[in-house]
């Protein structure tokens, strides 16, 4: 008996559904992962700090479309990026954590309906808010409020705005269905 077929295998993670990463989802990450960094890093001097408008965020809520392989990609180029930005492992490590459990929670939530979609946006803003604005409090020595804030109102533009609206577009173009139906 060999080992089990891809359909046998399960993940808890991901609310329980068949786990499928083939090439095109590993594809999907690194592409992913090189966009998300390449525009943090193109875009730094609104991208580390304080108050943020971290623009490559808006890739987050496409986690409820394509599932792991965004939630991993975002981590990994969160990862990469914050090198760049020079805070030190807690912000590179902590960054990709928070992009990575955000989106693993976005896809939980799922994206089935608007508010579905919606409501995991507004997730995925809460996660990276608190556990960003968090440590960024503590690393520039700045009160929490003022870190908390400026995280949130950038997250809500990039996550929020941003994001959605690239969900929806894809959503409303058949990209989506095409997806789930492949799926």
């Amino acid at each position: 008996m060999g080992p089990p077929t891809r359909s046998a295998i399960k993940t808890p993670v991901l609310g329980g559904e068949k786990l499928k990463f083939e090439s095109e989802d590993v594809a999907l990450t690194v592409i992913i992962a090189a966009i998300y960094a390449a525009g943090v890093v193109f875009l730094a001097p609104i991208s580390f700090g304080v108050f943020q408008v971290r623009m490559a965020d808006a890739l987050l809520p496409l986690a409820t479309l394509f599932g792991l392989p965004v939630a991993l990609g975002t981590g990994f180029g969160c990862f990469i990026a914050n090198f760049y930005g020079g805070l030190g492992i807690v912000d590179v490590v902590g960054g990709a954590f928070a992009n990575f459990v955000a989106c693993v929670l976005a896809r939980f939530i799922g994206g089935k309906t608007i508010l579905h979609r919606f409501a995991s946006c507004l997730v995925e803003t809460a996660i990276v808010t608190l556990v960003v604005g968090s440590y960024l409090s503590a690393l520039l020595d700045v009160p929490i409020e003022a870190s908390l804030l400026g995280v949130f109102l950038g997250s809500v533009v990039a996550i929020n705005i941003l994001g959605f609206s690239l969900l929806e577009a894809l959503h409303r173009s058949g990209v989506a269905k095409r997806f789930v139906e492949k799926g």
